[in-house]
């Protein structure tokens, strides 16, 4: 295992810091928390040029063709710029659901426009039991001629207000896994609607209800069935990309609170002077450091396929979801009453941290993941 980064992923790295440094300031990550789209069309189409979107599909659907740890640099950088929009529930969790289960057409009709930046979407799963499990799926979908019926609804779909495609979990037999199946819905058509939640992170979740909603049999991805096996690949990606911003969001929340204890004085000097606040920014400095290792290891496991990757995974996502907020705990409390002022950013970071954390799984779900790995 080589956790080195190549040339490439180090020129990847610089590009995308000067990029996101210049083009996504924070004056427009605060005012996308209120856009009811809560992305730049210009930014998200400026990405595409560089081919950010594409930059894990193969190169035959026009993308790089590059891993996931290659993702997970740039998702790094989004994390420290606190980057908002849909691309993560686009390019990782539908572009995973396509890439594991799509059909030759279906590949050729979505990833192309996935890559060129036409393609917004989002994964409807959860539901209103919360549960990320196979069994928590009760959207039912039913055979109607050619087709299916959809009816049921789904909570907390990612950039579901903005979305022109969402893969949707449904339940066509049984209780467990083996009874899920996925479909390609278009939100706009008869039978969808949409309503926005408001969250505290400022975020772009929303309820999707599904009423009689007919789709033809060519909508769905993969065999009936299948779908539990794809998700199952989704939730491993999309719980290490959520990992890669977390630890790209924690490592910018250290910085900038190294830099306020240097020069903020109290009692005559700087306030870093303190052992009790030199300890905690220690403290801070441990954590982001193991979070970046235990992110990139679970990467390296799904790019080589590793058998236990899924074990990784989880003891990433568990890890980081708990060591994260001991970060943006840290950097709030280092800078005093300010740092729990929501016109500033260090408690911008709080928020964001707390919604990374809750997604995919929060360390109590891996946690137990990995207990069961483990055989306990």
């Amino acid at each position: 295992m080589d956790l080195g980064f190549s040339d490439e992923q180090d020129m990847l790295r610089k590009v995308a810091r000067d990029f996101l440094a210049k083009e996504c300031p924070e004056a427009l990550v605060a005012a996308m928390e209120t856009d009811a789209l809560g992305y730049s069309p210009d930014l998200w189409a400026r990405m595409a040029e560089l081919g950010w979107q594409g930059l894990a599909i193969p190169e035959q659907y026009g993308g790089s063709g590059l891993g996931i740890q290659d993702l997970a640099v740039l998702l790094e950088e989004f994390g420290r710029a606190l980057v908002p929009g849909p691309f993560l529930s686009t390019v990782v969790h539908v572009g995973t659901a396509l890439l594991l289960g799509g059909s030759d057409d279906q590949k050729r009709e979505y990833l192309p426009r996935l890559v060129s930046g036409e393609l917004v979407g989002g994964v409807a799963y959860l539901e209103a039991s919360g549960q990320l499990r196979p069994e928590g799926v009760q959207l039912a979908a039913t055979p109607d001629g050619d087709g299916y019926v959809l009816d049921g609804t789904k909570l907390f779909v990612e950039n579901a207000a903005a979305a022109n495609l969402l893969v949707v979990a449904a339940r066509t037999g049984g209780v467990g896994a083996d009874g899920l199946s996925l479909f390609l819905v278009d939100p706009t058509i008869p039978g969808v609607a949409v309503t926005p939640l408001e969250t505290l992170a400022g975020d772009k979740q929303a309820e999707v209800a599904l009423s009689g909603v007919r789709v033809p049999a060519s909508a769905l991805l993969g065999g009936e069935g299948q779908g539990g096996q794809v998700l199952a690949r989704v939730q491993l990606a999309a719980a290490v990309a959520e990992c890669a911003y977390l630890v790209g969001l924690v490592a910018q929340d250290l910085d900038i609170t190294v830099d306020y204890v240097k020069h903020r004085e109290q009692f005559g000097r700087p306030i870093g002077g303190f052992q009790a606040v030199a300890h905690k920014a220690a403290d801070m400095v441990i954590d982001v450091d193991a979070c970046r290792f235990v992110m990139y290891r679970a990467a390296w496991a799904l790019d080589e396929d590793e058998p236990d990757a899924a074990f990784h995974v989880s003891v990433a996502k568990s890890f980081i979801s708990e060591a994260s907020l001991r970060v943006v705990s840290h950097g709030q409390q280092l800078h005093g009453g300010i740092g729990f002022t929501r016109e500033y950013k260090i408690h911008r970071y709080f928020l964001r941290q707390k919604a990374g954390e809750l997604r995919w799984g929060d360390g109590d779900f891996h946690r137990a993941r990995v207990a069961d790995a483990l055989g306990i």
